[in-house]
């Protein structure tokens, strides 16, 4: 959705490294997001991104865009904030503040530091820091104030200065938290819109006042519902795959991930589902984003990629699946009617890798049996086998080579159906030919046999059933 905004409004799409939290670090993050959005088509304009060797870079004059590399800056402003008393040193051990919540949940009041240290003087405070105390710097939060603000999304907000806790902006290693660096980082990188999820809305109150009392003017934020399971909780790694990794892994295409995120939250106003990226710029506002949570609903992503499946080319659709089929299938390979077996399975197909199943009658030959082709919706009974192939090998035998198409074939069977319909008649013979319950269509299949083929396996056919 950034991504959306800031090309609609022929802005810059910014991205930074927010990764102050060292305990979180995890080896390899940085380079796998930059390589899910790269797939996606999500190219930054400023900051963190891949060079063409596929290495990590940074591009922009207003960096370095690695939070971790510019501790000074957040150093500095917390200091300022120190000096003016809207922040202190609070030099609390991670023992004392936990018994601290223990004794909080116990009395089931909310989670907020007790303000200890508020009563130290500034002289003390200085004193045990120069001697080397490990302290962190806290907001003083204005308990009195009531902070208002416009949310793109959610509209006017409202937050007691009582409720609001005094947030810790720099921690005892001398790193940042997010609060203290994105304000700082929004500011000096001119970031005029911040999209982020709504679990950040209790947070709002006090980024905008460290906004205030750095003397900045803060950005627009919009506040976006957040992903919930089939369960309506927030969609978490418990949930299974919820990296894009996984999802390129899966044989997912790019199309259908941007297709099936934009819509997550997002409502077009219209009937509209598939969108290419071109067209959700174009449409894309976040007037219609909803307040709501959002449903991962897998089955509309599977819905969304058989969609996205039927637009490739087929020429680019055949040569995509060549290689899978050709390496189960060595006949594949020399093919020359390879694209138009190919067209068949495209209108039934959601993954490449299920190609080579879907096209194993072609080079395998099908083995159908009485049960599979005695169907009990299309009234096929087992003792009318015998006569029904007949019926087949004689109508399909009448056709000549010319006329051995799909529409050649439905007008021989149509009018040779003796005493069946034509669905007694379709289903044996796509059962035949495929030894699947499901396929394409028997004409088609037929064609792409050709007449040849397809008479030896309706004999044979004919043959093992008896």
């Amino acid at each position: 959705m950034n991504y959306l905004v800031s090309r609609r409004t022929n802005g810059n799409f910014l991205v930074r490294i927010e990764d102050t939290d060292r305990e979180r670090l995890v080896p390899g993050a940085v380079e796998n997001m930059l390589r899910g959005m790269t797939w996606v088509g999500i190219s930054p304009d400023e900051g963190v991104m891949l060079d063409p060797g596929g290495e990590v870079m940074q591009k922009g004059n207003r960096g370095p865009y690695f939070q971790s590399e510019r501790l000074p800056l957040y150093k500095k402003y917390a200091a300022e904030l120190v000096l003016k008393g809207r922040a202190y040193r609070c030099f609390c051990l991670p023992e004392r503040l936990q018994e601290m919540r223990k004794r909080q949940e116990e009395l089931r009041q909310p989670p907020m530091y007790d303000r200890r240290c508020l009563g130290l003087s500034t002289e003390d405070a200085a004193l045990k820091s120069k001697n080397g105390a490990p302290h962190v710097i806290r907001m003083k939060i204005p308990h009195e104030r009531r902070i208002t603000f416009t949310d793109e999304i959610r509209g006017e907000l409202n937050f007691q200065g009582h409720t609001i806790d005094d947030q810790v902006l720099l921690k005892s290693d001398c790193f940042p938290t997010y609060h203290l660096a994105h304000v700082v980082d929004d500011h000096l990188m001119e970031t005029d819109i911040v999209i982020r999820g709504e679990e950040w809305l209790s947070s709002l109150p006090k980024h905008l006042l460290l906004f205030e009392w750095l003397g900045w003017t803060p950005p627009r934020y919009a506040h976006v519902p957040l992903l919930l399971g089939k369960d309506r909780k927030k969609l978490s790694k418990r949930d299974g795959d919820v990296t894009v990794e996984e999802y390129m892994r899966k044989g997912y295409l790019p199309e259908t991930m941007v297709n099936f995120l934009a819509l997550l939250g997002w409502n077009p106003g219209t009937t509209q589902e598939i969108f290419t990226m071109e067209e959700l710029i174009e449409q894309f506002s976040l007037e219609r984003v909803q307040k709501a949570g959002a449903i991962f609903d897998l089955e509309k992503l599977d819905w969304l990629q058989g969609q996205w499946m039927r637009k490739i080319r087929l020429s680019d659709f055949a040569s995509r699946i060549l290689p899978l089929v050709a390496e189960k299938f060595l006949l594949a390979k020399s093919d020359p009617d390879f694209v138009k077996k190919a067209r068949l399975i495209q209108e039934r197909i959601t993954f490449f890798h299920e190609a080579p199943d879907m096209m194993r009658f072609f080079y395998e030959e099908p083995r159908a049996s009485a049960e599979l082709i005695a169907n009990e919706k299309q009234k096929i009974e087992k003792s009318q086998l015998s006569e029904i192939f007949m019926t087949l090998e004689r109508v399909l035998g009448n056709v000549i080579e010319k006329e051995w198409t799909v529409t050649g074939l439905k007008a021989a069977v149509q009018s040779g159906l003796g005493n069946f319909s034509q669905g007694q008649l379709l289903w044996p013979l796509r059962a035949a030919l495929t030894g699947l319950p499901y396929s394409p269509g028997a004409y088609e299949v037929a064609e792409a046999l050709g007449k040849t083929k397809t008479m030896e396996r309706l004999r044979r056919t004919a043959r093992s059933i008896q």
